[in-house]
């Protein structure tokens, strides 16, 4: 018998650190409220972000709490905008900054949203990149630099024009809409 290659067995565990990530059963991915989390509504100004991990958790989910606040995962194909197609602007859940754009966003069938780059392109500054070597793997780790809410994590695997692949968690962020042209909201 062959042994198991290096990337079979990296994917293997991934798969088995997801499906133990997230709680089981369904959670809610945000409150629907904007006064329990204002993030929802906008960029949160400075001064009234949460700092302790209290604060943290009266404002975000179970689930977003455990993903953007403690680096967990969430289980791979159940994630709120995995399938979105819609236009429009993915925010951090934490702080409500800008991060990236539908038009940069692929199908890349990972289970997961994927950009192939942040809003303000791939040296920005509205994403921070750190070495993780949890899993028994060593990948590279996206986080709001604002707020430093765990995100996901890139892959040199996307399609051109910047090769990347940003694997977010759908319970990292949240979404605005395009409006049509001419509307209101």
């Amino acid at each position: 018998m062959k042994p198991m290659s290096t990337r079979y067995l990296a994917l293997a565990l991934l798969f088995t650190a997801t499906a133990t990530a997230a709680p089981p059963g369904p959670t809610p991915m945000e409150p629907a409220d904007p006064a329990i989390n204002p993030a929802i509504a906008g960029r949160i100004p400075d001064d009234e972000l949460p700092q302790t991990d209290e604060e943290w958790r009266k404002r975000l989910s179970p689930l977003q709490f455990e993903v953007a606040r403690k680096k967990g995962t969430e289980r791979a194909f159940t994630g709120k905008y995995t399938d979105t197609e819609t236009p429009g602007i993915y925010r951090c859940i934490c702080c409500g900054e800008p991060l990236f754009t539908s038009g940069e966003k692929f199908h890349s069938g990972c289970g997961w949203p994927s950009f192939n780059a942040p809003i303000d392109g791939v040296k920005g500054k509205t994403i921070a990149e750190h070495v993780d070597r949890s899993h028994f793997m060593i990948r590279t780790e996206v986080t709001c630099r604002r707020c430093g809410a765990h995100l996901g994590h890139v892959f040199n695997d996307g399609p051109p024009p910047t090769g990347l692949r940003y694997c977010i968690n759908s319970a990292s962020i949240t979404f605005d809409a395009k409006q049509p042209t001419g509307q209101r909201q």
